[in-house]
């Protein structure tokens, strides 16, 4: 909110003739008027001699509150133009910004919005007590701009209606151009042995020019990312470069997803590249790193691997990693190369034999490859790197206690000053040595008002659900709904969740900035945007915060929106639980029953077991015929699980003694 007043209007304009006042008040309106909307604001009201503006609403911005003080300041300065112009008109001008919740509603008969709210109250109380041509804000709008605006503190408010002082600051000036920041990452913290241990693998490819693949293991959010592009600062300080790719958490992007993201970035192609400038773009890449003829007969199989050509064919995989070998080669050869797959966890088992071929063959060419992991990756390919003349293995482990104080100190000193010993010690305590755990306790803490501040929660649980709390309501209420349809969601189901108009694609962008949320490459539902929570604790908790009633209209909404997709088919246990939670207990059980049918048709026998007897948990008591079925359908599941174990020994050739009675 932006509350703009003149200084002794009225006994100014009882002077004057009505033709006078319009005079000068008319550049005044045209002036603020036009200020506030260059800076993506809209008039809310003129009263007299007062403009009211608002920014945020109906559309939001992301940086709202600092186009608020850059516009108020430009309307400072303005006014200062025109009475230099002009010394008759002497306008002096008292403005206020505020920035909190409030209600919008559209009053369509006048054409104009109506704002409500406390925050409104408070910018009328603050524009009162601003001095003349000047500009008061107040706590939440400091806290938004104190990085690009500079301010002057001043004494807190006594504000006519409000219980207690209201904090504001003087607005001085724009330090930084629109868009830029001054906060940047905190050094990293730790990581010196795995850092060096990095360094030591790029020196023996370098010296020994040939491929090496590093491994780096860890939990989510330990720091697998960060070490990486710590690790690529180091190498393009060297001259070398470094190409980054990632794996998603399902195979819709295609069995080589990562590598094609690598060599889309060598030959500058875009997503929204059609197939044929996608194609000639490769061509002059190749072209450029291998010649043209030996691009000529690389690039339709580099094209396949990419996607982008549908119509072409490899008599072989050999053929088409052959083609792969040939570009990390000749890249390396132009210059020392680095090549960072992310989440190889997720990645199809075709990539990783990709990998390990270019591994394993790649010769005279400085070329190491960065693999960054979950820990389970290596129960899942127990064979990983064996057989390579140059493979590591680097486990990255949480920080311990003095490494966790020091970043959570850094954290706390870029966001809020110097923060108590005894604050560092509580967060690094929570955050269990895992950076992604602290950064979200000082993120919370920070967000946080001086009055909310007191008293660090004791959980990452509760400090997450502080910094959810403490989110603007309409992101918030996309978060919360976003929590009912999981750790993955589509756009098309958020926008059936809750009417949000033309905003939602905004605020998943708001949430997106603030660490909250991930847009994915590519969506398991064609033509769905999909978007997951950073981490499933952020939904864990949103979801929590729920009422009941919300969650149950919302779950039979998810419900009906997965069959419309058919995404049902691949996920019958996951539609059982949306119908459950939605209070239709006879279609929960209908999905159990199909994917236990589903589960034991895939020798899964104990997973069905499971969703037999979470079936008739929710039969109804009466139901006497249906509940002997399921049982017996139950009996007959548990008892083939107890023989998988025989199964499979009898098909390694192994027997096993009968169990007695």
């Amino acid at each position: 909110m932006l509350f703009a007043d003149l200084v002794e209007f009225t006994s100014r304009s009882e002077r004057l003739d009505p033709e006078d006042v319009h005079a000068f008040l008319e550049p005044y309106y045209i002036c603020l008027r036009d200020e506030i909307r260059a800076f993506g604001g809209e008039v809310e009201k003129y009263v007299g001699d007062a403009v009211v503006g608002v920014f945020g609403a109906p559309t939001a911005h992301g940086d709202d509150p600092e186009r608020a003080v850059r516009a108020a300041l430009r309307i400072r300065d303005s006014l200062a133009e025109m009475n230099a112009a002009d010394s008759s008109l002497d306008l002096q001008v008292r403005i206020a910004v505020n920035t909190g919740e409030a209600i919008v509603t559209a009053k369509k008969w006048a054409g104009e919005a109506m704002v409500t709210g406390d925050s409104v109250n408070t910018a009328a109380r603050l524009q009162v007590a601003a001095p003349n041509n000047s500009v008061l804000v107040g706590e939440e709008t400091y806290r938004a701009t104190r990085f690009v605006i500079d301010y002057q503190a001043v004494d807190s408010i006594i504000a006519k209606g409000k219980r207690a002082p209201v904090p504001a600051w003087l607005a001085i000036s724009a330090v930084r151009p629109p868009g830029e920041r001054a906060a940047e990452r905190v050094h990293l913290v730790g990581r010196r042995e795995e850092l060096a241990a990095l360094s030591e693998r790029f020196d023996h490819a370098l010296a020994r020019r040939h491929a090496h693949l590093a491994t780096v293991f860890g939990l989510p959010g330990v720091g697998k990312s960060r070490l990486a592009t710590e690790f690529a600062s180091t190498v393009a300080g060297r001259g070398g470069r470094v190409i980054r790719g990632r794996s998603l958490p399902y195979g819709e992007s295609g069995a080589y997803s990562a590598f094609a993201q690598q060599v889309k970035q060598v030959a500058d192609i875009l997503d929204s590249d059609s197939a044929h400038l996608a194609l000639e773009k490769l061509q002059r890449a190749t072209g450029a790193l291998l010649g043209a003829e030996e691009a000529e007969e690389v690039t339709p199989y580099l094209a396949i691997l990419l996607g982008i050509d549908s119509t072409g064919d490899a008599s072989d995989r050999l053929t088409l990693f052959l083609a792969a070998r040939r570009l990390v080669e000749a890249l390396a050869i132009q210059q020392p190369t680095v090549l960072v797959f992310e989440d190889v966890q997720w990645a199809d088992p075709t990539l990783l034999d990709l990998l390990q071929h270019l591994a394993s063959r790649i010769r005279e060419s400085p070329v190491m490859m960065l693999a960054l992991a979950r820990p389970e990756f290596a129960a899942e390919r127990p064979n990983w790197g064996a057989g390579l003349p140059a493979y590591t293995a680097l486990p990255l482990e949480p920080l311990d206690a003095p490494e966790s104080c020091e970043l959570a100190r850094r954290l706390l000193a870029r966001s809020a000053g110097v923060a108590a010993p005894e604050t560092v010690s509580r967060l690094a305590e929570t955050g269990e040595g895992n950076p992604l755990f602290i950064e979200e306790l000082v993120a919370s803490l920070a967000e946080r008002s001086a009055a909310t501040a007191q008293g660090l929660p004791t959980s990452i649980h509760g400090i997450v659900a502080g910094r959810l709390d403490a989110l603007p309501a309409a992101e918030r209420s996309v978060l919360l709904d976003a929590s009912i349809v999981g750790k993955v969601f589509w756009v098309s189901v958020l926008a059936q969740l809750g009417d949000r108009g033309d905003r939602l694609g905004e605020l998943l962008d708001r949430l997106e900035g603030r660490d909250l949320i991930r847009r994915e490459p590519v969506s398991r539902i064609n033509g769905h945007d999909q978007f997951r929570f950073k981490h499933i604790l952020i939904r864990e908790v949103a979801y929590g915060t729920l009422p009941r009633a919300k969650r149950r209209t919302g779950h039979g909404i998810v419900a009906r929106f997965l069959e419309a997709t058919g995404l049902e088919r691949d996920s019958l246990a996951v539609l059982a639980h949306h119908w459950q939670e939605a209070g239709d207990q006879e279609r929960a059980v209908e999905c159990l029953l199909a994917a236990a049918e589903q589960a034991g048709r895939g020798w899964a026998k104990q997973e069905a077991v499971g969703y037999y007897k979470e079936a008739l948990r929710l039969l109804p008591p009466g139901d006497t015929e249906r509940r002997r079925r399921i049982r017996l359908q139950c009996a007959v599941a548990e008892q083939m699980a107890y023989h998988v174990p025989d199964a499979v020994s009898l098909t390694r050739g192994q027997s096993k003694a009968a169990p007695s009675a």
